[in-house]
């Protein structure tokens, strides 16, 4: 039985896979090489905990309580769990090395479970001792709010360690769809279209983004593209549309975007940075 999480990378995804974690009873351990991130993740965890009590979501005891089960830190040796959840950059790189530093420190049973949005697990796992402990669980954002968790299962991943981390989303409250490794899973993979089709259009002068935005939140989703693209990060958005381009061969239908492209280049990532499709500041 899992009760002790670790979760690596005190960005918004980390922070609120950490937060989730502890409010649904897993001691939580966050982790971070700046010192100036974990202080960021300390306050917006802690005003967070705070919103939910002003809302009557959760009672203060409850809020102290999450907040007892957190710890931060930013030595790796310190990353010993039997769950390690990696929500680093987006780079496959990255994502190996660190968990080839954690499994000189970590049993072989220890899982090993990767919150990328779209890199290939069968790639990552091959490169990892004991690859039979290596999974995708994707969260969305917010993560303390939304409930899908795409659980992927890549070749060498063990069935045994699926139905672990199965037990992990349903005491966190979350709906998990095990799926198979495939460019994109199969959120980011169906739903690249939306953001796609909506910059093509925005750039061909055929509709505003706000216009585009209205006519699909009155369609019944709940974002709009180009919300949904400030709120995830333009950064990151755009890394999944290039991972997915490049996975389908440079297919035309993933190409990503010249618009969302300058938004990046320009440093305009979304509510991250106050500024992407939208002014946030």
């Amino acid at each position: 039985m899992i009760n002790t999480i670790c979760v690596t990378g005190a960005g918004t995804m980390g922070n609120g896979i950490a937060q989730a974690a502890a409010q649904s009873g897993f001691s939580t351990l966050l982790f971070d090489v700046s010192n100036a991130s974990l202080d960021k993740a300390r306050q917006q965890i802690n005003q967070q905990l705070q919103q939910l009590v002003q809302k009557q979501k959760i009672t203060q005891p409850q809020a102290n309580e999450a907040w007892a089960r957190l710890s931060f830190t930013n030595n790796i040796n310190d990353c010993k769990a039997p769950l390690v959840i990696e929500a680093i950059i987006e780079k496959m790189e990255a994502k190996i090395t660190l968990f080839n530093q954690l499994s000189h420190i970590n049993s072989p049973h220890t899982i090993f479970a990767t919150n990328t949005s779209a890199l290939s697990i069968t790639s990552i796992q091959q490169q990892i001792p004991h690859p039979q402990r290596v999974a995708g669980m994707h969260f969305f954002n917010p993560a303390t709010i939304m409930k899908l968790v795409e659980l992927v299962q890549a070749p060498l991943t063990s069935d045994a360690v699926i139905n672990k981390l199965q037990a992990v989303c349903s005491q966190m409250n979350k709906v998990s769809v095990v799926c198979k490794d495939a460019p994109g899973f199969i959120v980011n993979r169906v739903a690249r279209h939306y953001y796609l089709e909506a910059l093509k259009m925005v750039e061909q002068g055929l509709v505003s983004i706000q216009q585009a935005d209205e006519i699909m939140e009155a369609s019944g989703f709940k974002m709009g593209p180009f919300k949904l693209m400030d709120l995830i990060g333009m950064d990151i958005n755009l890394a999944v549309s290039k991972n997915i381009y490049e996975a389908f061969n440079q297919a035309q239908r993933f190409a990503p975007s010249a618009l969302q492209i300058q938004k990046v280049n320009d440093g305009a990532l979304g509510r991250k940075t106050g500024k992407g499709f939208y002014q946030y500041t």
